[in-house]
């Protein structure tokens, strides 16, 4: 396995999430999947843990969503094939994360992608871009705060 990619072994699905995590999560189901991605990738650059492939998946997958919303065929496909790679060695359920049901929700709106191909991917049923599931697991990270 690549050095980058999550190594089995060492996933810890039990404890908090990153602050930012949480911010992405909240603009993801909003669907502001740029605003999403952008503290994700906070979350996923400040993470020292395996966790943080989850948090780089996550972001993809919201990009994969801002592709679709802007009709952007290979766009769509490519990032969304990427956050694979990183949610697939994760279980369904991580720190309270339902990452089994966000990667069945993408995999049918990437099939539906895929179906109307890149000449009709203006014609997805954005419903089909579902929300993110997780629960408060009571061990949220703190924000860091700043000394006077």
């Amino acid at each position: 396995m690549s050095r980058d990619l999550p190594e089995p072994a060492l996933i810890d699905c039990q404890g908090g999430l990153h602050p930012s995590a949480v911010e992405g999560f909240h603009l993801f189901n909003a669907r502001q999947y740029w605003k999403a991605h952008e503290a994700l990738e906070t979350a996923w650059l400040e993470e020292a843990g395996e966790i943080r492939h989850v948090y780089r998946g996550i972001l993809q997958i919201a990009v994969t969503y801002l592709h679709i919303t802007r009709a952007n065929y290979p766009g769509a496909v490519k990032v969304y094939q990427r956050s694979k790679k990183w949610l697939d060695p994760f279980p369904e359920f991580c720190r309270g994360i339902h990452l089994g049901e966000l990667q069945h929700d993408a995999a049918a709106a990437m099939a539906e992608v895929l179906r109307l191909g890149e000449g009709h991917i203006g014609e997805v049923n954005l419903d089909l871009l579902k929300p993110l599931v997780w629960e408060k697991t009571g061990q949220e990270k703190r924000p860091r705060t700043s000394s006077p």
